[in-house]
């Protein structure tokens, strides 16, 4: 059972259940921050408001998205889907790729329909003690303006020899809760007995990543698997989202392993569109409103 949202406003509590709109104990959620790190992403452009349709009518609860980002997504999607801001980055090609900075704030994300916040922390790397200051200062922000906020919390740096440790995973999930998080995205550590221990004595819901590409969706639908067997409330699965051949079928594919038949239909209006412009059994989405009403944006 989900744990309850203990010492929350009303309107925190809102928020934090439109995060798990399609099952009151589990949700999953997909992180489109990854093109500010790597590079472009299949998806991501020009096809993202195509690919964030995708999710919004194949039973995704809510998409990480950077600011700017959000602009070219057609609003009408989030009547199905909650947006999460993401506040950190950090590029690849950076001296150490694991110093996230802050570059946006929770004020910003409000004033852009957010439903929730996340903050990126690598527990071990250099620049720890930033990254731990900088989730404390945007919990603040959060409690001041009652909006949620996610804690990725990753043991990543120069001496953490297993990231999936899990005594490593215990101490960042602690970390995030002592700070503030209402939610914890961290690694699953490989054995569902042991993620259990974690997510027992976590008084916050705490979810797993979806890691690397997997090999193929039956390895990946194993993997889903294992990490509700380990108590986890819930997914972030990105690449393995947006890398599919098929980002519409998959999605639905993972939101049926995590919610069961709590899955809705797609919204009613849209089986008043052409058929060819939304297909929810084969996860094609329709372009987005202002295409159909023939405007510019």
């Amino acid at each position: 059972m989900r744990k309850p949202f203990y010492g929350v406003s009303n309107a925190r509590r809102l928020r934090l259940n439109r995060l798990f709109r399609n099952n009151p104990q589990r949700t999953m959620i997909v992180p489109l921050d990854h093109s500010l790190t790597v590079g472009p992403i299949p998806g991501g452009g020009k096809g993202l408001n195509t690919l964030v349709g995708q999710l919004a009518v194949n039973g995704a609860d809510a998409v990480v998205l950077h600011k700017g980002n959000i602009r070219f997504v057609d609003p009408a999607w989030f009547k199905q889907l909650s947006l999460i801001v993401h506040l950190s980055a950090s590029t690849v090609h950076a001296p150490d790729p694991d110093g996230k900075v802050l570059v946006g704030t929770v004020e910003e994300a409000l004033r852009l329909g957010a439903d929730a916040v996340s903050v990126h922390v690598n527990v071990g790397s250099r620049e720890e003690a930033r990254q731990i200051g900088d989730l404390a200062v945007v919990a603040e922000s959060c409690d001041r303006w009652n909006i949620p906020i996610l804690a990725m919390m990753y043991p990543r740096g120069p001496e953490i020899a297993t990231p999936t440790d899990p005594g490593m995973v215990a101490h960042a999930v602690t970390l995030a809760v002592e700070l503030g998080a209402d939610l914890v995205k961290t690694y699953y550590v490989g054995s569902a007995t042991e993620m259990r221990e974690i997510t027992a004595a976590a008084p916050v819901p705490v979810l797993a990543a979806g890691g690397p590409r997997a090999g193929d969706r039956e390895g990946l639908m194993e993997f889903v698997d294992e990490v509700l067997l380990g108590g986890a409330a819930g997914l972030a699965v990105g690449r393995n989202i947006f890398e599919d051949a098929n980002p519409g079928e998959l999605t639905r594919l993972l939101a049926e392993r995590v919610h069961g038949d709590l899955v809705p239909p797609a919204p009613a209006e849209f089986a008043s569109w052409p058929t060819e412009t939304i297909r929810i059994q084969y996860g094609t989405a329709a372009p987005p409103r202002a295409a159909r009403e023939g405007s510019p944006l």
